[in-house]
């Protein structure tokens, strides 16, 4: 098999971050120009596509291993994009740049680490279309039992994570901000949706490795396959340490305590369903604190004390709880078990 077309490194590393980065700069003058938003998480998703086209097509001839990646991460990247598009055009705005639409570098600074994002979790496809790869011959033939799994892997996050999506927005678009959403995914699991996208890039992970793994692929590009688990780690760590799960548990749960929205309803929830991994809650609403803490990864980060982190007075009860006439549950922890019956 031929190697792909030599473009600045044998890694392709340098022309996807110059096109990343072009494109990235290209929407942010526009979104920034116009104070126009809605068009961010778009230019995130389609541009794993343009990437995933680009590596694709430089290595001329490319093999099933290399179609099967390259599609997963492109079908993977225009679902979310257009998802995020439909869903910030129905509600008009994103929320998450009120502080940041007018300021040049705040603003600019979330482009940037969508840049970082879109390069570093492409690398695995970006690495395994690279001539530095594909100079090997002949390539593993697709279908090894790290390609089959990689292949199974990424049907169940991509169901996951579209479906759950989907879950979301039609039970918010039909009930008002005090109703709890457990049902389909929800009901198992808090975040089915990062759940999904994590096992998405592991998969295709596991279908780049393959051709080090299970195939003749050695020397630095032996070691540069296996070095893109970068990709989906830091995709891991972003969503657990930095965007995902810290923006939305404790926040969304003061939220709800502050506001009187359905906050003892809220509170059995959270004792009873998994903050990520799927389980069924009849079991995990009996597993010992430590256990939820470990092995479920629910971190005391992400847990609401309304003693120390509520903002109203500890002598001043919050809106259902006066209507309730229920002063005990304030002090009560989000994940601790209540004595009522769920």
């Amino acid at each position: 098999m031929a190697a792909g077309v030599h473009v600045l490194d044998d890694y392709y590393l340098v022309i996807t971050l110059l096109v990343t980065v072009a494109y990235q700069l290209l929407f942010f003058s526009v979104a920034f120009s116009f104070k126009f938003d809605k068009l961010t998480d778009f230019a995130g998703g389609t541009n794993f596509v343009i990437l995933a086209i680009l590596t694709l097509a430089l290595s001329r001839n490319p093999d099933a291993r290399q179609v099967v990646a390259s599609v997963f991460i492109m079908v993977w990247g225009l679902r979310l994009s257009l998802f995020l598009l439909f869903r910030v055009l129905k509600t008009g705005k994103d929320d998450r740049f009120d502080d940041k639409r007018d300021k040049f570098f705040p603003f600019l600074g979330f482009w940037i680490f969508q840049m970082l994002w879109v390069w570093t979790c492409s690398l695995p496809v970006t690495v395994l279309n690279s001539p530095a790869v594909q100079q090997y011959s002949p390539q593993a033939s697709f279908a090894t039992s790290r390609d089959i799994a990689g292949v199974v892997l990424f049907a169940i996050g991509f169901i996951m994570e579209s479906v759950s999506d989907v879950q979301r927005f039609v039970f918010r678009s039909k009930n008002d901000k005090s109703a709890i959403c457990d049902r389909g995914f929800f009901h198992w699991s808090r975040h089915p949706n990062y759940f999904g996208e994590i096992i998405i890039q592991f998969s295709i992970y596991m279908i780049c490795v393959s051709a080090a793994a299970d195939g003749p692929v050695g020397g630095q590009a032996f070691k540069a396959l296996y070095a893109t688990i970068l990709g989906p780690l830091f995709l891991t760590i972003l969503l657990m340490f930095v965007s995902g799960l810290p923006l939305s548990e404790r926040p969304g749960a003061k939220k709800r305590y502050e506001n009187g929205l359905n906050w003892e309803a809220y509170q059995r929830y959270l004792n009873r369903t998994s903050i990520l991994i799927p389980f069924p809650p009849q079991i995990y609403a009996r597993l010992p604190t430590f256990i939820k803490r470990t092995i479920f990864l629910e971190f005391p980060m992400y847990v609401f004390d309304p003693a120390k982190h509520s903002d109203i007075a500890k002598n001043q009860q919050p809106a259902d709880e006066e209507r309730q006439g229920n002063s005990t549950a304030k002090d009560r922890r989000s994940s601790e078990p209540l004595t009522d019956n769920v």
